[in-house]
């Protein structure tokens, strides 16, 4: 690809940064996409933008799945080619969009993988008062009761938690979107617990919430670690990781309330189709809930 079609890229590349306010995550994942059409360009030996047509779209995406990419990844690809060239015809690059009409194969849509709610009992149930088993408590307990992204958590500063007490946090979700999410009684009581220790950990001018024991702003991978070590502990299999307490959350909240918009709203979900996933329930797993929840039930197994 010639530099110049290469500078393209990157002054799209900025413009998501700059003009759309979206996350340097987001960013990133945009420029691994889009650099993997541009290694298939070079392949092909197409040189500009102008000479890239459906056909040399759909032979990407054919490459792509051949070696094992899933659908959902692949309309993420094509999503990420179709707002590149909307950008491009924008400034008058090029003549058409040759992504717009092009598809990614169908997959089935997995359920997300869930913890029950013993399993999310004894996984933010951290024995211990030393201030890493403080901090890990009020990570688990705020992951579980406001179903945040993982770097949802990692982005929060101190001023986002400043109507904790009031039940409510502070969330600067994707695309830079703010909202409020609730906060359960646990939680609280975690936050307030680590919020103590905090004050023996933090650097100078650091407002990150959860630090690092080096008083910096805790890391994505460090969450996750602590997350699967707390799990391995506590003997639950099945490689727990952030995400899987935001499904749990997602999942049991739905169960206990039905009240779909509701849910979307706190999870930050900008289309409810993407909430929809967690109504998919089989009747084994809905006859458990009611034989737990229902008050005829529990007289029943009395």
């Amino acid at each position: 690809m010639r530099e110049a079609a290469l500078q393209r890229l990157n002054a799209f590349l900025d413009s998501l940064r700059d003009q759309r306010n979206l996350s340097p995550l987001t960013v990133k994942h945009y420029r691994r996409d889009l650099g993997h059409f541009v290694a298939f360009c070079d392949q092909a030996g197409i040189n500009d933008w102008r000479d890239v047509d459906a056909e040399t779209v759909r032979g990407h995406v054919a490459q792509r799945h051949r070696r094992g990419l899933g659908g959902r990844s692949l309309q993420r690809e094509l999503s990420a080619l179709r707002a590149f060239f909307r950008h491009l015809l924008r400034h008058g690059e090029v003549d058409h969009n040759p992504a717009a009409d092009v598809q990614a194969p169908k997959t089935a849509r997995k359920l997300p993988r869930t913890l029950d709610v013993e399993q999310v009992t004894r996984l933010v149930s951290i024995p211990g008062d030393d201030p890493l088993a403080v901090r890990d408590r009020a990570i688990l307990e705020l992951f579980y009761s406001s179903g945040l992204r993982l770097a949802e958590l990692v982005a929060l500063d101190m001023h986002d938690v400043a109507d904790m007490r009031q039940g409510r946090v502070r969330v600067t979700g994707k695309g830079r979107k703010v909202r409020e999410v609730p906060v359960g009684r646990c939680a609280i009581e975690a936050l307030e617990a680590w919020l103590r220790e905090r004050q023996g950990w933090k650097k100078r001018d650091e407002d990150a919430l959860f630090l690092s024991r080096q008083g910096r702003r805790l890391t994505p991978r460090s969450v996750q670690a602590r997350i699967r070590h707390h799990a391995r502990v506590q003997g639950i299999a099945g490689g727990v990781h952030p995400h899987m307490l935001r499904h749990s959350f997602a999942s049991h909240l739905l169960e206990s309330s039905g009240d779909l918009r509701a849910v979307q709203e706190l999870l930050g979900h900008a289309d409810i189709s993407t909430t929809q996933i967690y109504t998919h329930l089989d009747f084994q797993h809905l006859a458990q809930v009611y034989d737990r929840a229902h008050p005829r039930a529990r007289k029943r197994n009395k």
